[in-house]
């Protein structure tokens, strides 16, 4: 992606080593991303984390020297850059969904993006770096742990606009809550059974994987960000937080009523369907 030297968000809380304190991540000349109130996150949300655990190879002891080892791996500077970047990433995604919503005549509020390391606190609880990048509602609030990104490379998906496609995800979910669709089908999961409840899951993470193509497409059309691979890093970051590949990788089988963010074919087809379209209205996954 062509990153470097663009405007970074002022919407970003560094909390990296702060305890529950914050920061605004700081600009550099050159410097470089209707949730459910637990499920919220595109990747492993805390209704999986039983999954995850068994990705990573088990107990959280052992997940714990894993991100002590994913830290020790990630220097300062690459830190510094890609906190830079998330800012970016995050900026390009204010203007694309002011844009958007403006011609729709609406106003588009921006969520604020929390950067943390190890566990973090929200409006929908504490949380563990293990449950990967998650939105939550109740504060409008994006929060990611910057060693997922080891975590994505070790999934086969590489590459900065991998990173990108995480973030913009996110903040489709946050375009969700803003425009009341989250409300809806929290008061549906509310009446449901599991298995519903579960269906009306993967529906939402499908919607915010087409949202997250409608940003690409609008970002791409202003500002020439990609470079040629991009695509192809997120389309494979897409396919490989499908629920039917984390099964696989855990050994289980693979059944669609535990789904609850859509298989590898369905989130790459959402994605390229916000891509191709660029219309919010092409996401209708509740259709």
């Amino acid at each position: 992606m062509r990153w470097r030297g663009r405007r970074q968000s002022d919407n970003v809380e560094d909390r990296r080593g702060g305890g529950f304190t914050g920061r605004k991540v700081g600009r550099t000349a050159g410097g470089g991303a209707m949730v459910l109130v637990v499920l919220a996150g595109l990747f492993f949300g805390p209704e999986v984390s039983n999954v995850l655990k068994l990705v990573l190879g088990g107990n959280q002891a052992q997940q714990s020297t894993q991100q002590q080892a994913n830290r020790q791996v990630q220097t300062p500077r690459e830190k510094d850059e890609a906190a830079q970047f998330v800012s970016v990433v995050l900026a390009e995604t204010e203007d694309t969904w002011n844009q958007v919503f403006r011609s729709i005549g609406q106003q588009y509020t921006p969520p604020k993006l929390v950067l943390y390391e190890g566990r973090v606190q929200s409006a929908c609880g504490t949380s563990s770096a293990a449950s990967g990048p998650f939105y939550c509602p109740g504060d409008y609030q994006v929060y990611i742990d910057l060693s997922f990104l080891q975590e994505l490379r070790r999934m086969g998906a590489p590459g900065d606009f991998a990173f990108a496609y995480v973030i913009a995800h996110e903040v489709g979910h946050h375009v969700q809550n803003l425009v009341g669709v989250a409300g809806k089908v929290r008061q549906q999961q509310a009446r449901a059974s599991k298995a519903q409840g579960n269906a009306l899951s993967v529906r939402m993470e499908l919607q915010a994987d087409c949202l997250a193509g409608v940003w690409i497409n609008h970002t791409e059309n202003r500002n020439s960000i990609l470079e040629p691979g991009d695509i192809e890093e997120g389309l494979e970051a897409a396919a490989a937080v499908g629920d039917d590949r984390i099964l696989q990788q855990a050994g289980r089988a693979v059944r669609r009523e535990a789904f609850t963010h859509g298989s590898s074919a369905e989130r790459t087809q959402w994605f390229k369907q916000g891509m191709s379209t660029g219309d919010i209205q092409s996401c209708n996954t509740f259709g």
